[in-house]
């Protein structure tokens, strides 16, 4: 039900019921919970506005929070609409920035001057590898980006070095790590400087031991409202806990199930404890969604139900059903992204507009197969973040390829000589090119030239010389050796794997799955010279279309986003949810992923096309897929099931009993096997606690026997050599002996 006119306060007009609750309520603390699509923003900002227009607070006495610059300055415009120049008052920004502000205040009283520097993550870097030379602290055993990550990660726990325990820091930095974080901390007193986490740090440590500083932002702050809250650190949620007065005027807009950053400290319990935190809190659900149709709305709901650690609400629309959600499945991710890519050039050539349509993936190698289809077939789009080949890791890779094709690379050499680091300073680099224009020869050859000399110091005279010494090493192996088994060959015996497998940064997994799926890529080419002709013409790929262009991003960039259709690949066991996330945060992690899947399916306003795929190629090597248990926990009227014809009869995407699912299936073999996703599913039916797949079983072994040629989609054509059950041996006329499961071939 909607309220009516309001002349008086013109943003009540058109609020529902629980929106104008939260608008009105103005003393004691309220929490908000937000649903996707239910007018968060409009709530927040017509209850600022409510603040002032009312006389309620003065809107200096007002302190708004929130994560981005971007939302920041779109509330103050919003309110500055409704209320006119006194919305400039407002204490209205990040924490980040808002701290900031505080701390320069009062930075005497941690020992700065009110004029200190807030340092980059380079500066910081620089910094803690100082402390560490000088502590003799071996910064390749221990990354200094990895023991940076760490101490920011304290920070936004609320911990001071002293309050760091001997079990937390472990043996890092050989057991140094608490000494290490309190050097940086003196140091950056010393430089007059912070990071980001000190902003909130510094002033915890200020309120906590200085009463009356806070004592006067109680006085001067009457009213408290944040932005988001399901995605606080334990540190904002310290902060916003001392910052809130005897008068409890604190109001927290979330939304619990769409907690999806804890990998990054985000703590869902602060949205859960909130009523135990303030007792007597008011709980207003937003509930009435205007963005999505109500199957999908269902579905999203039917996902998210299935976790135990929720406030509870669920979404409705009174607009129309829509269509229900389309579940498709696919031979292999090839043959998905052909699919999705081809349902997107249908809408375009209807006149749909691209600019509508997005892509999320779970993780970011994915985007490789749905780039490489779109430039093949000039559909335009854009990656939110970095293209496939444009990333540092892959630029990285593809540079020693490109060095071991052609040695005079100049490009290739500069860009890889010192990745991973060998000890070759500028200086040594600046040599190298001075022995390049005196010897008029490319960089390679000079640096070869180079360390039959004395002009380099002794150590980086080695190091030159074993780099030099690889590269022609592995130049001799590659007319040998397949070039897939050069690239994993190079990547490991050149330290680059190990460089991103040492560091512990939140991006350093996603950047070795990019480089395994960079393997899998070359697979596709007869050659390391086809394959690098290949990626040149994709790096020139760019296109323009008056229509946009398709969005290509991963499920915890689109947060806050909305198209028109959405299409997400890659719902399989292992890849969504993610194993790494299970195995690390166990039902914890699964409930995020589920949170992850909830946000995806309400990003769309009309369509969303759910896919699997019936194999993956993981590490060069083709292994079996099976759908999701998000898939199965699709409420099934919401949906529509369409699945390639022979592929739903594989067990991957049938009721597989777990003896069928132990003993074996497609992919079994020499060069394929079980995912992380088949062996758990197993595990799950097992013990009786696995929903069965809607997906029925289609095809067997017994119209082929032995000598039949037959065709597979990924493998191509080959002759059955034995039959086993459901399962065919089958001598492929390219890939060689292979067991596959009967359902994923037929007869030419």
């Amino acid at each position: 039900m909607q309220t009516a006119p309001s002349t008086a306060h013109p943003w009540r007009d058109g609020l529902n019921d629980p929106q104008r609750e939260a608008v009105e309520t103005l003393s004691g603390p309220l929490l908000v919970l937000s649903g996707a699509g239910t007018g968060k923003t409009r709530v927040l900002t017509s209850r600022l506005a409510e603040l002032v227009a009312t006389g309620t607070a003065k809107p200096w006495n007002i302190l708004a929070v929130t994560f981005t610059n971007k939302a920041a300055r779109e509330m103050k415009m919003r309110v500055a609409s409704m209320v006119g120049p006194m919305a400039e008052q407002v204490w209205l920004g990040t924490f980040h920035a808002l701290a900031a502000r505080m701390l320069r205040r009062h930075a005497d009283l941690v020992g700065l001057r009110s004029d200190f520097t807030i340092l980059d993550v380079d500066d910081q870097n620089r910094v803690l590898k100082q402390l560490m030379e000088a502590d003799d602290i071996d910064t390749k055993r221990w990354p200094v980006r990895l023991l940076g990550g760490v101490i920011q990660r304290w920070k936004d726990r609320g911990l001071v070095p002293d309050k760091v325990g001997a079990a937390e820091a472990g043996d890092l930095a050989n057991g140094r790590l608490r000494e290490l974080y309190a050097a940086y901390q003196a140091r950056l007193l010393a430089l007059n400087a912070v990071d980001f986490g000190d902003l909130l740090l510094h002033m915890l440590t200020i309120f906590q031991t200085h009463t009356d500083v806070l004592a006067e932002y109680h006085g001067r702050i009457s009213h408290i409202m944040v932005d988001e809250y399901q995605d606080t650190n334990v540190a904002q949620y310290l902060w916003l806990r001392l910052l809130t007065g005897p008068d409890r005027n604190l109001c927290c807009v979330g939304d619990d199930d769409q907690s999806i950053y804890g990998w990054r400290g985000a703590e869902v319990g602060n949205i859960l404890k909130f009523e135990s935190d303030f007792p007597g809190a008011k709980i207003v659900r937003l509930e009435e969604n205007y963005r999505s149709t109500g199957h999908i709305l269902a579905a999203a709901s039917g996902i998210i139900a299935r976790n135990e650690s929720r406030l509870g609400k669920t979404l409705f629309t009174s607009a129309e059903e829509g269509e229900k959600l389309r579940v498709n499945g696919y031979w292999d991710g090839a043959d998905e992204a052909r699919a999705i890519s081809a349902d997107m050039e249908s809408m375009q050539a209807r006149g749909d507009d691209l600019s509508k349509i997005a892509v999320l993936v779970r993780a970011g190698f994915q985007t490789r197969e749905f780039e490489e289809r779109f430039i093949a077939i000039g559909l335009p789009y854009r990656v939110v973040g970095t293209r496939f080949y444009e990333r540092a890791e892959i630029r990285d890779a593809i540079a020693y390829m490109r060095l071991i094709a052609q040695p005079a690379d100049d490009l290739a050499f500069e860009r890889i000589v010192n990745v991973p680091k060998r000890g070759l300073g500028t200086a040594s680099i600046q040599a190298i090119h001075v022995q390049a224009r005196a010897s008029d020869k490319p960089l390679m050859a000079a640096a070869i030239d180079l360390v039959t000399t004395d002009e380099l110091r002794p150590a980086a005279r080695t190091a030159l010389g074993g780099f030099c010494q690889d590269i022609a090493r592995w130049r001799d192996t590659a007319g040998s050796l397949h070039h897939t088994d050069l690239a994993k060959m190079v990547l490991d015996e050149s330290g680059y794997t190990a460089m991103w497998q040492a560091d512990r940064s939140p991006e350093a997994e996603g950047r070795l799955e990019n480089l395994t799926e960079l393997v899998n890529a070359m697979q596709d080419f007869d050659s390391l010279q086809g394959f690098l002709e290949h990626i040149s013409l994709v790096m020139d790929g760019d296109s323009e279309s008056e229509q946009g262009e398709v969005t290509l991003m991963t499920l915890h960039a689109a947060k806050g986003l909305e198209f028109d259709t959405v299409f997400m690949p890659g719902w399989e066991e292992g890849i969504f949810p993610s194993q790494r996330t299970i195995d690390e945060n166990g039902a914890v992690g699964l409930e995020e992923e589920r949170r992850l899947a909830y946000v995806g399916i309400t990003r769309a306003r009309r369509q969303v096309y759910l896919s699997f795929a019936g194999s993956r190629r993981i590490h060069g090597q083709w292994q079996s897929s099976i759908p999701s248990r998000f898939v199965q926990e699709l409420p099934p009227e919401t949906v529509i099931e369409d699945v390639a014809q022979g592929l739903g009869g594989g067990i991957p995407f049938g009721r597989a009993t777990p003896a069928q699912l132990a003993s074996g299936g497609y992919g079994e073999g020499a060069s394929g096997g079980y995912g992380p996703g088949w062996r758990r599913m197993a595990a799950r039916r097992e013990s009786g606690t696995e929903a069965q797949s809607s997906f029925t079983p289609q095809g067997n072994a017994a119209g082929f026997a032995a000598g039949d040629r037959v065709f597979h989609q990924k493998f191509g054509m080959g002759d059955v050599v034995h039959v086993d059950g459901d399962k065919l041996e089958i001598a492929f006329d390219r890939a060689g002996h292979k067991k596959v499961v009967a359902g994923f071939v037929s007869k030419p």
